[in-house]
């Protein structure tokens, strides 16, 4: 076991040879393997496991996946059908408060939509247009004169779509063409799509079912833009003909999600109430005047789109669950199938026993174990917001880039891991009937939707620097990287407990001017904390350009870029493996805690492995321990394949929806 006092033998590795990996030790044998994936499986359900246990137990006919593809329009009724009868579970009403018609237990409404990311993604996306995006933006936008709507909305009743994106602008919401123009005459707003480019584009539940949608346009009152609010428009009459001024289009096939009715919407001056301005953070009064409580406009649009993040948060949770079926249904796969017998024998290979194949999958294993602790804490931290128990701006503020961090990683990690899982099923990977088509059809959007990775990771990086862009023209070098030191350490991870049990492993690693013993906790911490506070200073340098009275900041910036999305990622691996190190010593079970902590080093050292270029660039590593840590990781995957089912079997999910026809379990 790896911890930040035990010095482990690999702690002095040699260099790598040609001589074969060594069987596992003897100290992570099972005493007794169903106790072990339970007591794992405790641990990895976290804190809302009671949840977890309720969507195992539902009728996988009811809400399971295809076992066939369906025809766009079967598929689209079926999820419908889905969705109803998913309302009369609990976890609708568990993501609102109680005088909206809820239980607020928000934290249980995130974790139960997230296992749906184990069954149909289409029920998973649609489920959470209604009620995480629709009925959110009612909920947080709105203010009491629209809460009659939300029992409807929670019912199913009242079905609508979340209508931001459009045409001509994604990514750039402050960007949006719609307009909402206020006429004070008939006491009604106007909205409007003023060209091609103002088309909502891409709106779930638009195409079939949505009856209203909550549309995302430029405020204009008395002839002045007040920036972008949302108003609620009925989009269709009662027959299902779209309202007077809408013209509804259907987005049609898509690469994956056939289930959900994606439209476009565009309206030709459609005059809706001056009321249904969802008013919360700017509404217009009785006698047509408009205010808000945030005089600044930027702050007022980052605030209100802030109030949104429960999308971004169910998006991570979601294609963390699809990777984990793809990863549950290859490890099935590769240990029973074989290939190839060893020299002197007749008896073919496991394909699980070859290194190549350990190297592929037990990697992603260890990191999907990672990102579901971080989500985990990400859950519980917007559990607090939502509920008022920490309700801070700064709070808020850290929620946001959180959430964005995690879910640039667990969708890019879900993206390459159902790649790699389809390859390492060979042809099989490819048939419909093993999940695996289905899974990386359906998640593919993920990287992009409720936020482009990209531009979510540029978001991480300014807020990291946000501090210092307050008062960097005064800071010299060594301010510069007090600074860098200061973030790194006072971002380590919220929850103070945490933070606690992670500062004193990384106290106890030996310091840089000793050797680099890989097998220690704190100096896996170490590295990945040194790599981070090393962006973050040299991208703080290089910023600092952009406050001289000749610089075009927007050029300093834009040749930043790719440096800022760098730091970005360092900041998220780094605090994911610290919510995961510290996750592993609080682990009560002693026979699990000795799986996790191996689990863990498989993940922070493949980590780190993956940037070694940086690390050897940086004179961080030398060509040996480079070398000794690749043998390492050799070594690792080696010494957890005979733990490689019951890792995955931990990931509880149902065996309803791992039915496969490679599987031999179909």
């Amino acid at each position: 076991m790896s911890t930040a006092t035990d010095t482990p033998a690999e702690s002095s590795a040699p260099e790598p040879t040609d001589h074969p990996a060594p069987t596992p030790a003897p100290r992570l044998a099972a005493d007794d393997p169903t106790a072990l994936v339970a007591a794992l499986r405790r641990h990895l359900d976290g804190p809302f496991s009671d949840v977890r246990e309720h969507c195992r137990a539902l009728d996988a006919a009811t809400f399971g996946a295809l076992p066939e593809p369906l025809p766009m329009e079967e598929h689209r009724a079926r999820v419908t059908s889905q969705l109803a009868a998913l309302a009369e579970q609990p976890y609708a009403a568990a993501g609102f408060p109680a005088h909206q018609g809820g239980t607020a237990r928000y934290g249980e409404a995130v974790a139960a939509f997230e296992m749906l990311g184990h069954s149909d993604l289409s029920l998973f996306v649609k489920a959470g247009v209604q009620w995480g995006l629709f009925g959110g933006a009612v909920s947080l936008l709105g203010t009491s004169r629209h809460d009659d709507l939300l029992p409807r909305i929670i019912s199913g009743e009242l079905q609508g779509c979340f209508a931001m994106t459009e045409t001509g602008h994604g990514s750039d919401v402050q960007s949006l063409l719609t307009t909402a123009t206020f006429d004070p005459a008939t006491d009604e707003i106007v909205v409007h799509s003023p060209e091609p480019a103002a088309r909502k584009d891409y709106i779930g539940n638009a195409a079939r079912d949505g009856r209203m949608a909550a549309v995302f346009a430029q405020l204009v009152v008395d002839g002045e833009s007040r920036g972008v609010h949302c108003v609620l428009v009925p989009i269709r009459h009662d027959d299902g003909t779209p309202a007077d001024g809408v013209t509804i289009e259907d987005c049609g096939s898509k690469l994956g999600l056939a289930g959900v009715d994606n439209g476009r919407l565009l309206f030709d001056h459609v005059r809706v109430p001056r009321t249904n301005l969802l008013g919360r953070y700017g509404d217009i009064g009785d006698d047509g005047t408009y205010s808000s409580p945030i005089d600044n406009p930027s702050r007022r649009f980052f605030t209100m789109l802030g109030t949104l993040v429960r999308g971004r948060i169910s998006v991570a949770g979601g294609a963390g669950a699809a990777a984990r079926s793809a990863l549950a249904v290859t490890t099935t796969y590769a240990a029973g199938r074989r290939q190839f017998p060893a020299p002197g024998t007749d008896v073919e290979t496991t394909v699980l026993d070859y290194l190549t194949y350990q190297r592929r999958l037990l990697p992603r294993i260890a990191t999907a174990y990672a990102l579901q602790v971080a989500q985990h804490e990400l859950v519980s931290a917007m559990d607090d917001v939502l509920s008022g128990r920490t309700a801070s701006e700064q709070d808020q503020r850290r929620l946001e880039t959180r959430a964005a961090g995690i879910k640039v990683l667990t969708t890019r990690h879900a993206t390459d891991t159902i790649q790699e899982c389809r390859e390492l099923c060979g042809g099989a990977g490819y048939l419909w009937a093993n999940r695996i088509a289905a899974l990386k059809a359906d998640t593919d959007i993920f990287t992009t939707f409720e936020g482009d990775n990209t531009v979510l990771l540029q978001l991480v990086a300014k807020s990291l620097l946000a501090e210092y862009q307050a008062t960097f023209g005064d800071l010299d070098t060594a301010g510069i990287v007090r600074f860098g030191a200061r973030l790194v350490g006072s971002t380590v991870i919220e929850r103070s407990s945490a933070r606690g049990i992670v500062q004193r492993i990384v106290d106890a690693a030996p310091g840089r001017e000793e050797v680099v013993a890989f097998g220690i906790r704190g100096t896996q911490l170490r590295l990945l904390r040194e790599r981070e506070a090393h962006l973050i200073e040299g991208l703080a340098r290089r910023l600092r350009r952009a406050t001289a009275p000749e610089a075009d900041a927007f050029a300093v910036f834009n040749a930043t870029q790719d440096h800022l999305v760098e730091a970005a990622v360092a900041h998220v691996e780094r605090t994911v493996a610290e919510s995961f190190a510290a996750s592993v010593e609080s682990c009560t079970d002693e026979q699990a805690r000795r799986l996790l902590a191996r689990v863990c080093d498989l993940h922070i050292l493949s980590t780190i492995e993956r940037h070694k270029a940086w690390y050897l660039e940086h004179d961080r590593l030398s060509p040996a321990r480079a070398k000794a840590l690749t043998a390492l990781v050799n070594d690792l995957c080696a010494e957890l394949r005979p733990h490689a089912t019951t890792l995955v079997d931990a990931f509880g999910i149902p065996e309803g929806l791992l039915t496969t026809e490679m599987s031999g379990t179909a």
